[in-house]
């Protein structure tokens, strides 16, 4: 899918710790986690360190930063919008926001379209 999507928000919470580590790493982009935590966790990587294929889909941006999912994954959560959250605790292993005490946290809505 290659048309940019309009399905993905974020709350001021969420979007005062990307600009955190935006300050702290640069330009960042985001792709939905499909395993851990039944999904709800958004993982962060500097822009160019997690490689987008061809089967993922840009669901929209936050923060100026754009947000992928797999195509699977996006079949499953097509009739819903996320909504970009922060919560107390540590981040992916490998996502940027592992180590400062809050974590980003996808909550989902279902639309209509």
């Amino acid at each position: 899918m290659s048309e940019k999507l309009d399905k993905v928000t974020a709350t001021p919470g969420a979007l005062e710790l990307l600009a955190e580590i935006v300050a702290d790493h640069g330009p960042v982009m985001f792709h939905q986690s499909g395993g851990c935590c039944d999904g709800s966790a958004p993982m962060c990587y500097a822009q160019g360190d997690f490689k987008i294929g061809v089967h993922d889909v840009l669901m929209g941006e936050i923060g100026g930063m754009p947000f992928y999912i797999s195509d699977r994954q996006y079949e499953l959560w097509k009739h819903t919008d996320l909504i970009i959250d922060v919560i107390d605790g540590r981040g992916g292993m490998f996502s940027l926001d592992n180590g400062r005490e809050r974590r980003f946290l996808t909550r989902s809505v279902l639309c209509a379209t």
